[in-house]
């Protein structure tokens, strides 16, 4: 007797997983047809309709989620969940092939012991039976209940299944006391909200759950949360690729409370805005958001007010793989998230370029951005799962503040004031590194004499070890270095041939290279311990690194990183001053050689 199919059957076919949506006729052929969404949304050919006739409407968004099959095509048989536990864990001695090793028979100890352990259902602790066909807990003939079967399960995956309904998951974890990991992803859920077996008894059966997983289910964030709501102890829920776009307010009950982790990876928010109303969320510390479409932090980016502000509680963000395009986005941060203390933030396209103006190598683009991300992010002690130590966090507040001077430089001194809008931490680092120098190149008609005149700022250091003596006058061009020495000699009263003339530029360069952003970790467990241990090493004084600074006072500091100030020796010689110097301002030092 043929199987009759009704709208919401969740079948298989060849290992496809679908869900039915249609039963009829098909304009333009004969016959009925089975309209089917399938799981894989690349398996289709359409979205449900044919020839400009829509037969149903798929919950994926994709254009090639949908198919139509005969109603005589064979379906694969669904399974319970003891069958397929049975099936996969109970079968594995069976299933052993004997190892010979030069036609003689291994002694299969190891290989024994493991495939023994298996089979002992009773002591199995994690269970995976995803993509098994399974549609219900138990059938007709399953012997003995699930309880007595495998009663020690702690992690349980039900990915990829044939469920109809949420309470049957809920059924199967009635019976599992110990569980304390449920994966359901990619399953197809039915009427949720109306789910009688979430509405009475679930709490008590999903008690002691604390992680949950819901990717791929397509559920909406009502859904989702109706359904993590049912879990009193959860702490971690992950809800990534499930076509959300705004997160609205719902009814978090005890989720409140108790979730420290939340994945909503590969979704589709544009905005952080889109999930404000996580704020309500108090005990949440990690929020995954990698893999969206972030980039602004309002619908209106240009406005500061109504800003979504999150819990105090919240230290760790994932905006890695989004399109952040602009700084004023990461300078907001700290408003949105005032205890942020650890961020991912690559794959931007912000950090392809960081700074358009100034940003010309590409070896070193990726370490501006890093520089530029730690410089405006005063209180990040993690960035791209890498450790913010004391001297990587001088280095990139000097080298942000030194590119802060560069694009004051570029205008005129009636729009410093719009510059330094832009950089909100500027007042903060010139308090404590002081003013960075600003060399502002005047444009001069170059026919005039000023075009062809440097305005040089002599600093003489004495070997004696008396105070630094200063002046400043003004010296062609076309002068060539021993010319300049020879008005250094006369400025400081010493014989010219034994000065040495240092070029102060002002600008930082890298003599380190940074660590690559370690792929796909987020154990923020770990990364806690390596700032406690950061903070001890701090406390105990200890600093590492590869170069040394020099300060505007031009005297050696004991700080070390991976940025120093670049400093240029004017060479004896016939070169002229003009081509060793840039603009029309310098800051030479000049020292008894």
């Amino acid at each position: 007797m043929a199987t009759v199919r009704k709208v919401g059957d969740r079948l298989s076919y060849d290992g496809a997983l679908c869900t039915l949506r249609y039963v009829g006729e098909v304009g333009g052929t004969s016959g009925n047809w089975l309209g089917v969404e399938w799981d894989d949304p690349a398996r289709g050919k359409h979205d449900g309709s044919h020839k400009g006739t829509r037969y149903f409407t798929c919950l994926s968004k994709s254009p090639t989620a949908a198919s139509f099959v005969r109603p005589t095509r064979p379906a694969e048989k669904a399974l319970s969940f003891v069958t397929a536990v049975s099936e996969k864990y109970a079968s594995e001695l069976a299933k052993t092939s004997v190892i010979k090793f030069s036609n003689k028979v291994a002694e299969e100890v190891g290989f024994d012991k493991i495939h023994r352990k298996q089979a002992q259902l009773s002591e199995l602790k994690v269970v995976i039976v995803d993509s098994s066909r399974i549609a219900s807990a138990c059938a007709e003939g399953d012997e003995p209940p699930i309880s007595q079967i495998c009663p020690k399960i702690v992690e349980l995956d039900l990915s990829r299944n044939l469920f109809q309904r949420v309470a049957t998951v809920v059924t199967i974890c009635s019976e599992l006391p110990a569980l304390r990991s449920l994966r359901l992803n990619g399953n197809r859920f039915q009427d949720v909200l109306n789910d009688e077996g979430l509405i009475s008894g679930a709490k008590a059966s999903l008690k002691n759950v604390k992680d949950l997983a819901l990717e791929e289910t397509l559920m909406s964030w009502e859904e989702i949360c109706h359904v993590a709501t049912k879990f009193e102890s959860l702490s971690t829920l992950s809800a990534g690729a499930n076509q959300l776009s705004f997160l609205p307010v719902t009814p978090l009950s005890g989720l409140a409370s108790t979730l420290v982790s939340l994945n909503l990876e590969f979704n589709n928010f544009t905005t952080v805005a889109d999930v404000a109303s996580l704020a309500g969320l108090q005990s949440l510390r990690n929020l995954h958001l990698k893999g969206n479409f972030v980039a602004t932090i309002t619908k209106d980016s240009d406005s500061s007010d109504n800003l979504p502000v999150f819990s105090t509680s919240l230290k760790y963000l994932d905006l890695s793989y989004n399109q952040v395009s602009s700084w004023a986005f990461v300078d907001t941060l700290p408003t949105c998230f005032p205890a942020l203390v650890s961020l991912r933030f690559s794959h931007n396209p912000i950090y392809d370029n960081p700074d358009p103006e100034f940003s010309t190598q590409s070896k070193t683009i990726t370490e501006e951005a890093y520089m530029f991300t730690v410089g405006r992010l005063a209180s990040l002690k993690t960035l791209n799962f890498g450790t913010i130590s004391h001297s990587d966090r001088q280095d990139a507040e000097m080298f942000y503040l030194g590119r802060i001077a560069k694009h004051l430089a570029a205008v005129p001194v009636s729009q410093e004031a719009e510059v330094i809008k832009q950089h909100r931490r500027y007042a903060e680092l010139c308090e404590l590194y002081g003013a960075p120098v600003v060399n502002r190149q005047k444009e001069i008609n170059p026919a005039f004499l000023e075009a062809r005149l440097v305005t040089v700022q002599f600093t003489f250091h004495p070997a004696e070890g008396g105070g630094i003596i200063e002046r400043t006058t003004r010296v062609p061009k076309s002068f060539d270095i021993y010319a300049v020495k020879g008005i250094a000699g006369k400025l400081f009263g010493a014989r010219p041939l034994g000065l040495r003339l240092i070029w102060e530029t002002g600008e930082w360069d890298p003599v380190a290279g940074f660590d690559d952003e370690v792929e796909d970790s987020s154990d923020e467990e770990q990364e806690e311990k390596d700032e406690e241990k950061e903070e001890a090493r701090e406390g105990a004084g200890e600093r590492t690194g590869e170069g040394t600074y020099l300060g505007e006072s031009s005297q050696t500091d004991s700080r070390t990183g991976k940025w120093v100030k670049r400093e240029v020796e004017l060479q004896d010689g016939p070169r002229q001053l003009g081509f060793c110097v840039d603009g029309l301002e310098a800051k030479v030092r000049v020292e008894i050689g």
